[in-house]
């Protein structure tokens, strides 16, 4: 009896080739994480941003309270100088300080008995 090979149809057929599957899902993951990636940066820097103007809010208003403390601090000063000034010209302006004054000058005082009027209307 002569040995059957009841394989040897199946061992000869070439073998199925079948088309490669195109790698479509790994290239839409790439560009999702560069736009997360940009994204990110965005709101970063956004924040970044925005964090510097209100620092740079802090400051400009700091130190306009600065200056409006030293206005305020000038115009104690002021009103201090002002009070003493009047009351300078007060003192000055007294009438016993004047009478002192013309005493010293060598004036007297008139009687009231040489009050006279001049009429200055008449002619």
């Amino acid at each position: 009896m002569a040995a059957v090979d009841w394989f040897a149809t199946d061992v000869a057929a070439p073998p199925i080739r079948r088309a490669p599957r195109p790698r479509a899902a790994p290239a839409p993951r790439r560009r999702t994480q560069g736009r997360r990636l940009r994204g990110g940066i965005f709101w970063i820097s956004a924040f970044a941003v925005l964090l510097v103007g209100v620092v740079a809010l802090n400051v400009a208003v700091l130190r306009m309270n600065m200056a409006v403390n030293n206005l305020n601090q000038q115009q104690l000063e002021l009103q201090a100088q002002n009070a003493t000034l009047a009351s300078q010209v007060s003192s000055a302006g007294s009438s016993l300080r004047i009478e002192q004054a013309a005493h010293r000058l060598g004036l007297t005082p008139a009687p009231a008995a040489d009050t006279s009027y001049l009429d200055v209307a008449h002619k």
